[in-house]
């Protein structure tokens, strides 16, 4: 498994049971088509996505984000700088966890709009894709709070991210 199969896998998620092309998928997260084909076969091949539908195992996706991400794709934390936040500097986990006597974690980026702890993201273009989708933001950004969080910011991202998987199944 890659880094960038989280990514391909939380989008997958996003759009769930809309036939995306692979051209416009892959655009839209800034990889190429080829890195989308990989990523999939491996999602296939970890028992994440089935295999002829290719939709999102959603017990398996939970268990491996709840339980295993912390482990494969660790943080990387740095010194203070300039990007955009993650984490607990995102809604809605901002909104539940009031931190004032620390920074926030950001994605280093030169455009970014806050100061704080420098989170390496799980992939290179995980910043320019969360930019262009919402959904998928949130989705990272609480999957960044269970690479890195305390018990209590990683359970409540656990239920935060059920939510998200409720919102996402209905549409």
């Amino acid at each position: 498994m890659k880094p960038q199969d989280i990514l391909v896998l939380l989008k997958l998620l996003i759009t769930r049971g809309r036939n995306v092309p692979y051209s416009k998928f892959a655009k839209d997260i800034f990889i190429s088509t080829s890195e989308l084909h990989a990523s999939i076969k491996r999602l296939v091949k970890s028992g994440l996505l089935s295999p002829d539908s290719h939709e999102v195992i959603v017990f398996a996706m939970k268990e491996f984000l709840f339980h295993g991400i912390k482990y494969v794709f660790p943080a990387d934390i740095g010194a203070i700088t300039r990007g955009v936040p993650t984490s607990v500097g995102v809604p809605p986990l901002k909104d539940e966890l009031i931190s004032i006597d620390s920074e926030i974690p950001v994605w280093p980026d030169s455009n970014g709009t806050h100061r704080g702890v420098s989170f390496e993201p799980l992939y290179k273009s995980v910043p320019a894709a969360a930019k262009n989708d919402e959904n998928l933001y949130r989705l990272l950004a609480l999957v960044d709070s269970l690479r890195s969080g305390r018990a209590r910011e990683r359970k409540l991202a656990e239920q935060l991210f059920e939510k998200e998987i409720d919102i996402h199944a209905a549409d």
